[in-house]
């Protein structure tokens, strides 16, 4: 019975220690409190990983006379017989032909000339060229203007002058004083994903508001090779000219896509790996790119470990549990051999809505395609960017996501996965959420249907051997498209 008044005393004298505690504080104590309390929440602000976003984005669309049909080319290369045999040119000539790259692809007016102008100045014209036209139209496109810039992130692999593009950005534009400026070379075709990873890092430890402006681009007129060499060959008939530019940022507003998940992998230890695509000189000293005959199914290879690092980071628990119980079951019931083992690859279709995978070449978008269990439909925009464009290096993933909006296949909420290979071998894989559905599909080199300048290129798309076209009527009627055929929409008259 003494119990219970010894514990309503200790309470009654609990109460009132605490409430003489709290009398006791004077009023700069609580002030002091106060400003304690709202730095230590400013600090996890300032600390904490800040989201990113990509504001919008621009891509260069040559003009007529840069196109370079067929017979162009070949005329071109039969008339200089100086520097090209014969039999180098029948080599490029049945290349092609199996390259499924079209009549609209556009080189540099450095190419026109007989001998071709390999200069400096001709490199720096192209540059600037490409690079203005794709920064304008990323402006344009997002309304910002050259002041709101913060960085300029420039990569540009196989060319750099001095100075260097990021230099010649700042100076066509008049950045202000404080901008940053980054230069990227040697990074391949993955250079745009490298690039954004590298924005990332600038803008989630910088004050909110801030804009990055990313450029891709290949510099085609020092690239030409003109040598015997058939594996040094292969890049004059895939490349072509092209650039993208892209403003990203820490703050949602105006935001049209937010960045996800970054993963890059390399495998360069490997020999194999490491001279799949090599710059060297030749027997008689010329320049070139190497790219061996192997390069699709060793990036295939590459990409098997790539995917080992990527899917934990985008792919949800029951896949993950799916794919985990298919190791452990080949490991206990398989005896150990490799023979009869199936292992259960991850649906990435579930994942994603949208896939641009680097147009590196036919054989490699068909490696990926079974790699990754990827429908004709997801594969559709890097087909079409090839054909239409070719090869454009690091850029040509932009092309393809202006394919997808142009069509009107991007929808808010929808996951766009973006892989890319380069030398190295280099895998680089980046996630896009969208945000807002870009309501301008007339200012990109894709036009949609209802824009005044679009024109339907009929031509016949090889796909598992057969030969397929889509009409206008197909076009404009959803339900009359064929599944196997690809349409493509042209700003180029």
């Amino acid at each position: 019975m003494a119990v219970a008044p010894a514990a309503a005393m200790l309470e009654s004298a609990s109460w009132t220690f605490s409430n003489g505690v709290i009398a006791g504080l004077l009023p700069v104590h609580v002030l002091m409190l106060v400003i304690l309390g709202a730095g230590l929440a400013m600090l996890w602000r300032l600390h904490r990983a800040r989201e990113v976003y990509l504001v919008d984005y621009g891509c260069f669309l040559g003009e007529p006379r840069h196109r370079v049909p067929f017979a162009t080319a070949l005329e071109h290369g039969r008339l200089m017989n100086k520097l090209i045999d014969e039999e180098s040119l029948s080599f490029m000539v049945r290349l092609h032909q199996k390259s499924a790259i079209g009549e609209e692809t556009s080189v540099p007016d450095s190419f026109c000339c007989i001998p071709p102008d390999r200069s400096i100045e001709a490199s720096r014209q192209e540059a600037e060229l490409v690079i203005f036209s794709a920064v304008d139209k990323a402006l344009d496109r997002s309304k910002l203007n050259p002041e709101d810039i913060d960085a300029v992130i420039v990569a540009c692999s196989f060319t750099t002058v001095t100075p260097v593009f990021a230099d010649v950005v700042v100076n066509r534009y008049k950045l202000r004083d404080d901008v940053q400026s980054v230069n990227l070379s040697g990074m391949g075709c993955s250079g745009a994903l490298i690039a954004i990873g590298l924005a990332r890092n600038l803008l989630r430890v910088a004050p909110p508001g801030r804009h990055v402006l990313v450029i891709a681009t290949e510099i085609l007129s020092s690239m030409l090779y003109t040598g015997t060499k058939r594996e040094m060959l292969v890049p004059n008939v895939l490349f072509r000219m092209g650039a993208a530019a892209m403003i990203m940022t820490n703050s949602p507003e105006r935001a049209r896509f937010r960045l996800g998940p970054i993963v890059r992998t390399l495998t360069a230890a490997r020999d194999s790996d490491y001279r799949c695509a090599f710059q060297e000189e030749d027997d008689e000293g010329i320049t070139g790119i190497k790219l061996s005959k192997d390069l699709p199914v060793v990036a295939a290879n590459a990409l098997k470990g790539h995917i080992t690092a990527f899917g934990p980071a985008v792919l949800p628990v029951s896949e993950l549990l799916r794919v985990a119980l298919s190791i452990v079951r080949n490991r206990l019931f398989s005896a150990g051999t490799k023979e009869g083992r199936r292992y259960y690859r991850p649906s990435f279709g579930k994942v994603f809505q949208h896939f641009c995978i680097h147009p590196g070449g036919r054989r490699v978008l068909y490696e990926v395609q079974r790699g990754l269990g990827l429908s004709d439909r997801d594969m559709e925009a890097s087909h079409m960017t090839l054909h239409r464009f070719g090869n454009m290096a690091s850029s040509s993933l932009l092309y393809e996501l202006d394919y997808i909006e142009a069509k009107r296949w991007m929808k808010k909420g929808d996951r766009l996965c973006m892989i890319s290979f380069s030398p190295g071998i280099d895998c680089s894989s980046v996630v896009w959420e969208c945000v807002k559905p870009t309501a301008d599909t007339g200012s990109g080199p894709w036009p949609g249907p209802d824009a005044s300048t679009a024109t339907l290129c009929r031509f016949p798309k090889l796909l598992k051997g057969h030969k397929q076209s889509c009409s206008v009527t197909e076009l404009h009627r959803p339900e009359l498209r064929r599944p196997t055929s690809y349409h493509v929409l042209s700003g180029i008259p």
